[in-house]
């Protein structure tokens, strides 16, 4: 897997992350939503730890800049 996701998203993405599942906790979502809420979190979070998202791909996307690592 190369890597495709730059910084910003890599952060924006951690930050909606903590977001959906503080919401979820804190019970200010509740039912199918938050449930939703929760995996999406969960999905953000992984894909911002490992700085690749799948469904870039498709679309040749990437924020990424070039020198990064």
């Amino acid at each position: 897997m190369k890597q495709n996701m730059g910084s910003a998203d890599k952060t924006l993405r951690l930050i909606l992350a903590a977001v959906f599942i503080l919401l979820a906790v804190f019970k200010v979502i509740t039912g199918t939503l938050a449930i939703l809420l929760v995996l999406f979190g969960v999905v953000f979070a992984l894909t911002s730890f490992i700085g690749f998202c799948p469904l870039y791909l498709p679309f040749n996307i990437s924020t990424k800049k070039k020198n990064q690592n």
